[in-house]
């Protein structure tokens, strides 16, 4: 739209009447008020805060500070009447902007709802425009009651507006297309918000499937958040706690400092958050990981999160799905306003780098394109302003919100450059290692001072206990071992695996670490039992349901025979 192109001819009276059915009545409902309330100190903002989550059908304007925001799309250019409903209880100046023109009028004292005549203004390009009602800053005190807007005019005609109070910016998605015969184990992406796009109330989410979503949030001025969960089986909508147990997700495991609980009312499942700032023009990643069991239909999704400032990467929870049993299917992003309150506020989020892992051949292949679709205020009509394309950078962009005209439509695909930037997956680097590695201490120290468990001594972090002492040589890091062995959980004692009627044999160094540590303290013919803290055993993995990541390990191991692994 092009500024300044506004001719105003003034036409002010008041009028009693109700608005003509031939105009277009914006309720004041559909607006947006600003600034936001971040902090609710007065009466004055908890009626407003009430008001902008859609009761009561008008605004009580008490501020001065305070403007009230109109968004059209305007498709043909043309004469536009301004007209004003409100209740007021002193005459009060106000200005009433329509793109770059401003009105200035007085609102005369009336106890009933009134409609004011504001003037008439020519339209000479077509566009979105935003109507701004204000007050003058030195106002000493003002007690109005606005009910909304009425244009008419000629430049009404197939004029765009939001009808509903529903005020959020329509989600915008990417869907991912993979090959179904494709076993996906591993999903990753990466997520950018350009600096000013990062208002309150926005989730970017990077990784979602089938049961799941994965990505970054903004929850207040204060507050922003990583985001992990994964849904429920059936069909509870609303209420987890009408949820079967054997329908429910399970946690796992969760990583240091993350929240974990449940959630409803968009279907129900686990959730799991951690509060981090995150910040703009900051390139952040993202990896899902899919185990699966089809004999119990069941399948373990882990989320992990890279910390740039760690460079490691950070296990945000690990849930166990029922009634699963698949890979990752049903990839896709989306960028989401869950609160409508700010929904005129342009988002926007460069997504790079996708990449997938079969579980087959564990082969990586990098995801290239990406089709396009939007929520149901965008299918409706409701919010038209929406976009997505490609960045000079190779990135898919998502962008919602702002009232600018859309950039793709609803279904088109997009296709980006390959990268051949394959990730990095390295989990024996994990960002809570030093906690993990205390916890683990205080868990086996109490388990010892409890009588669960007996120690020798310790060396490396692996605590030990001679069970039987073997008359053979003492076992070598680099031997090839035939062992009989238990594996528990330190937790509460669960066999997660052992041998049976024959004796396993392996190169000891192609085990964890913890084995390669404590085995060689045994003599060939003895039996030791060796307590693993979980950063030298399988760490932030997710191995199978009976080991869940960040497990204390105990084994209890026979030495059969130990032979140098050959050359």
């Amino acid at each position: 739209m092009k500024k300044n192109m506004f001719s105003v001819v003034l036409l002010l009276m008041l009028s009693g009447s109700l608005f003509a059915q031939s105009d277009s009545a914006l309720s004041v409902t559909t607006a947006y008020i600003t600034p936001l309330n971040t902090e609710i100190q007065l009466q004055d903002e908890e009626e407003e805060d009430q008001f902008v989550q859609g009761a009561p059908t008008y605004y009580n304007w008490k501020q001065a500070s305070k403007q009230i925001h109109f968004f059209v799309k305007i498709r043909k250019a043309g004469e536009l009447r301004v007209q004003l409903q409100f209740k007021n209880k002193w005459a009060q100046p106000i200005q009433v902007s329509v793109g770059a023109t401003v009105l200035k009028v007085t609102l005369p004292a009336t106890s009933k709802f009134t409609t004011l005549k504001l003037g008439k203004v020519s339209i000479t390009d077509t566009g979105f425009v935003q109507i701004t009602l204000s007050v003058p800053q030195n106002t000493a005190r003002m007690q109005a009651s606005i009910a909304g807007i009425l244009l008419g005019g000629t430049a009404v005609e197939q004029m765009h507006y939001n009808h509903k109070p529903r005020r959020n910016a329509a989600s915008v998605h990417l869907k991912y297309p993979v090959s179904d015969s494709i076993k996906t184990v591993s999903f990753y992406n990466e997520i950018t918000v350009p600096a000013g796009f990062d208002p309150i109330h926005t989730y970017y989410m990077a990784c979602g499937f089938a049961r799941g979503y994965f990505g970054i949030q903004v929850n207040s001025e204060k507050e922003r958040r990583v985001i992990f969960s994964v849904w429920d089986a059936g069909n509870e909508a609303v209420d987890r706690n009408k949820v079967e147990t054997d329908n429910r997700v399970v946690l796992l495991a969760k990583g240091d400092s993350v929240i974990t609980n449940d959630f409803g009312n968009e279907g129900t499942g686990g959730h799991s958050h951690l509060v981090y700032p995150w910040k703009t023009q900051t390139t952040y990643k993202f990896l899902v990981t899919a185990l699966t069991d089809s004999a119990s239909q069941t399948t373990i999704y882990s989320g992990y999160f890279y910390l740039p400032e760690k460079q490691r990467w950070k296990l945000i929870a690990s849930f166990s799905a029922s009634k699963d049993g698949k890979p990752l299917r049903g990839l896709y992003s989306f960028s989401e306003n869950f609160v409508g309150i700010n929904g005129q506020l342009e988002r926007k989020a460069l997504f790079g780098n996708q990449w997938i892992q079969n579980g087959a051949n564990g082969q990586w292949s990098e995801l290239t394109e990406a089709r396009f679709s939007y929520d149901v205020t965008g299918k409706m009509g409701d919010r038209i302003d929406y976009g997505a394309g490609v960045t000079a950078n190779g990135a898919f962009e998502l962008w919602h919100g702002g009232f600018k005209n859309a950039t793709a439509n609803y279904g088109q695909s997009f296709t980006r450059p390959a990268l051949l930037n394959k990730p990095v997956i390295d989990f024996t680097k994990d960002a809570d290692s030093l906690s993990l590695a205390q916890k683990d201490i205080a868990q086996i120290k109490a388990a010892v001072a409890a009588g669960i468990i007996d120690t020798t001594g310790s060396v490396g972090g692996v605590y030990y206990q001679i069970v039987k002492e073997g008359s053979g040589e003492y076992v070598n890091v680099t031997d090839t071992v035939t062992v009989f062995y238990k594996g528990t959980l330190l937790k509460d004692g669960s066999i997660f695996d052992q041998t049976k009627d024959k004796p396993a044999r392996f190169p000891l160094q192609r085990l964890i670490k913890g084995w390669q540590i404590g085995v060689p303290k045994c003599r060939v013919g003895g039996t030791i039992k060796i307590i693993i803290p979980a950063g030298i055993a399988y760490g932030m993995r997710t191995r199978s349901k009976a080991i869940p990541p960040n497990s204390v390990l105990v084994f209890e191991i026979e030495v059969v025979k130990a032979a140098p692994a050959k050359s």
